[in-house]
């Protein structure tokens, strides 16, 4: 038997985008095996009939499922799926403690959990299953690819292999023995710091206020996360970002070692402006297969692919998802 926390889940639409009249909307819970349970938005198909194709989203790494994981949901279910947006550990209106801690593990876990969900419920058919991952739930997305066959398609969208800019830097620029022993070394300090604080210091999210010679990458996100169109009360990155601890074991724990096993379908898509786009490239060249495709996206950023639906290729991942989960 599994214990599973209670969770307080906010029933008003917090969301950043609208909400549909054409799919049902519900708050559920599921629990992941390390027994932390995770909270999700179950959308469905308005006038749905008998076991549906079924799809888990998740991201960006440091968003919740109130803003891209559920703009996503919603538009697939809009299109005939039934689909989960859900937080992961130690985040947004899941549980897990302490807060605001990330693991290449348990993150996959994750994923393998809201796996579990769907396969159990009456109105999916579980050999129907497929994710989404945005940014770094990108990366994760292939990363439980590999591991779990019950997955059947898989799509990464703007994504960020989460090892590979922990332990390398952006853009590979402290891709060096000397580099890394240094972050490790701040990491190691930081964690003496917080032990005998009896807390955990947090890292910031998106810098704000925005510096006027800030990348562009960084404006990119600011213009997500710290505005408008895209800020949440629970997203880290919009508020006070992860402990500075907390991404620690992705330096070590590479996510993507067997991502040329995955056999079951993947697209991986990306903006071709965006900073992030050697990150996909980069990814899809290890897969395997002739069910694998990348697709670049002309003119599009980084943050483009989080809400824009004139820029999402919602067409695609419709057609994608129908000719694999079948």
């Amino acid at each position: 038997m599994v214990e599973t926390m209670k969770l307080i889940l906010t029933e008003e639409w917090d969301k950043t985008f609208p909400k549909s009249d054409k799919v049902n909307h519900r708050k559920v819970t599921f629990h992941n095996r390390y027994g932390i349970t995770l909270a999700a938005d179950l959308y469905e198909p308005m006038g749905a009939e008998g076991r549906l194709a079924a799809i888990a989203v998740c991201g960006p790494f440091g968003a919740v499922k109130e803003q891209a994981a559920g703009l996503y949901a919603q538009a697939m279910a809009e299109r005939g799926f039934l689909t989960i947006a859900f937080d992961p550990s130690f985040t947004g209106e899941s549980g897990g403690m302490p807060r605001y801690m990330a693991s290449p593990d348990i993150n996959t876990e994750d994923f393998q959990a809201a796996v579990d969900f769907l396969s159990v419920q009456e109105n999916v058919d579980a050999e129907k299953i497929g994710i989404i991952g945005i940014c770094g739930w990108g990366g994760m997305a292939l990363n439980v690819a590999a591991l779990d066959t019950r997955i059947k398609a898989t799509v990464a969208s703007t994504m960020y292999d989460m090892s590979r800019v922990n332990a390398n830097g952006y853009f590979d620029e402290n891709d060096n023995a000397s580099d890394r022993y240094e972050a490790r070394k701040a990491l190691n300090i930081q964690r003496t710091v917080d032990y005998k604080n009896g807390s955990y210091e947090l890292g910031g999210g998106v810098v704000d206020p925005l510096p006027e010679d800030a990348p562009f990458f960084v404006k990119d996100y600011y213009d997500f996360y710290k505005t408008s169109r895209g800020y949440h009360v629970r997203s880290l990155n919009s508020n006070g970002g992860w402990n500075k601890i907390g991404c620690m074991s992705f330096l070590n724990q590479p996510i993507l070692c067997y991502s040329e096993e995955i056999q079951s379908a993947v697209l991986v898509m990306h903006g071709e402006k965006a900073h992030s786009c050697y990150f996909s490239k980069d990814a899809f060249q290890k897969l395997q297969g002739d069910n694998k495709e990348l697709l670049l996206i002309p003119d599009a950023v980084h943050t483009d692919l989080y809400d824009k639906t004139d820029v999402i290729p919602f067409d695609k991942l419709e057609q994608f998802f129908q000719d694999n989960l079948k």
